[in-house]
């Protein structure tokens, strides 16, 4: 079951998970919830997707994630993961095929190092449309951002590669990608 529709406060559960498959609650227009999607995807893993109404919160939503937030993953016995890197690291671990981590520990903390780099980058995505909606002068938000970038992609040149962790995307580059195809909406000059 994949549906457009987002269940909001007052509707009715869905059904149980399907034995086989996993359930992702999820919002279509989230990049957090997006990670988990693209994970899911890549993986080629059987799930089925219900889309939650973050403005209006269904109560047995809130009963499965007392934070209320997607992405959120549910298992056919009823177990609940949630949080964004959560999500994606135990779909990795349960889904061995395709794996998007290294097995090297050194390499996997690299990629959660710059995941935790990457997450001081994903503020500016709500503070700059906001600034700008209440008529602030973003440009120095804009300016840090941009420093922003200029590491990452030194990142990129420094490995002669077109994704963070060598020559094919891996999990970090998922963690990432969804703000990279926001960053239009911030119309950044340069």
């Amino acid at each position: 079951m994949s549906t457009q529709k987002s269940f909001a406060k007052g509707s009715s559960a869905p059904g149980p998970v399907t034995p086989g498959t996993i359930r992702l609650y999820s919002m279509r227009f989230c990049p957090f919830a997006q990670r988990t999607r693209l994970v899911l995807s890549a993986k080629g893993i059987k799930h089925d997707t219900v889309n939650i109404n973050l403005k209006d919160k269904p109560e047995w939503f809130l009963e499965k994630n007392p934070l209320g937030l997607v992405p959120t993953l549910e298992t056919a016995d009823g177990k609940v993961i949630y949080e964004s890197p959560i999500t994606c690291d135990y779909l990795d671990e349960v889904y061995a095929d395709n794996k998007l981590l290294p097995s090297d520990a050194f390499e996997k903390a690299q990629q959660k190092m710059m995941l935790e780099h990457f997450s001081k980058v994903t503020p500016y995505f709500y503070k700059i449309p906001m600034g700008r909606r209440n008529g602030d002068n973003v440009s120095g938000l804009e300016g840090e951002l941009k420093e922003k970038f200029v590491k990452l992609n030194e990142h990129l040149q420094k490995g002669k590669s077109n994704f963070f962790a060598g020559d094919s995307i891996t999990m970090i580059d998922y963690m990432m990608w969804p703000w990279f195809e926001r960053l239009e909406m911030l119309e950044l000059q340069q």
